[in-house]
């Protein structure tokens, strides 16, 4: 990779009551922490023009998808934006870069594997590269777990947050908030190197 030269992440999300959002800013603190350039790309409708953020997304290294877990999957507004995306998906716009994502619900579990799973299908079908969260459980029993505990929910395939009923200014709590911005490290560090073999390749052909 040329000097100056760097990767660009985006971090393309939807938040309801801006929970998600919290986390979706921590990751972007995270991507920038981890030497890349972080492009916030939020969702606020449904029935909103996609093509800014199809663009904007296109024109990143990595995608990370965030979205609250609604009734067992991600909010409407993401699988909107989900579904515009078949217009990328037509011409390979996002084949082979690299993919992450987070959700965020009230509960525990609630079904937030199966959110982050959408995401994991939304990025296979695009022929994108998923990154793990990377992070393993805390091993600490459960009274241990507190609010300041990393990856404190124990997911794996990605960011999984917890948010009480209270303003974003209180919750997710700072463990979660620090997993996020630790995946966002993870991404761009991951956007790095790849950046860095594409150059290589290219250099070695020429």
């Amino acid at each position: 990779m040329s000097k100056g030269q760097t990767a660009k992440v985006a971090v393309v999300y939807h938040s309801g009551y801006g929970h998600t959002e919290v986390l979706a800013k921590k990751v972007a603190e995270g991507v920038v922490d981890g030497g890349a350039e972080a492009v916030l790309l939020k969702i606020e409708s449904p029935v909103q023009d996609f093509e800014p953020l199809l663009a904007a997304a296109s024109d990143a290294d990595a995608i990370i998808f965030g979205a609250p877990t609604y009734m067992g999957d991600v909010s409407a507004p993401f699988k909107a934006f989900a579904d515009a995306s078949a217009k990328v998906f037509f011409t390979g716009g996002w084949k082979d870069k690299l993919a992450a994502g987070f959700t965020n619900s009230h509960s525990f579990a609630g079904d937030k594997s199966h959110a982050l799973e959408s995401l994991t299908i939304l990025a296979a079908q695009h022929g994108m590269n998923w990154i793990n969260l990377g992070l393993a459980p805390p091993n600490v029993t459960a009274a241990e777990r507190g609010p300041d505990t990393i990856n404190r929910v124990g997911s794996f395939i990605g960011l999984a947050g917890q948010s009480d009923n209270v303003g974003a200014d209180i919750s997710p709590p700072a463990g979660d908030r620090e997993t996020a911005r630790l995946q966002g490290v993870r991404v761009a560090e991951a956007a790095l190197r790849w950046k860095r073999g594409q150059a290589a390749e290219l250099a070695e052909a020429a």
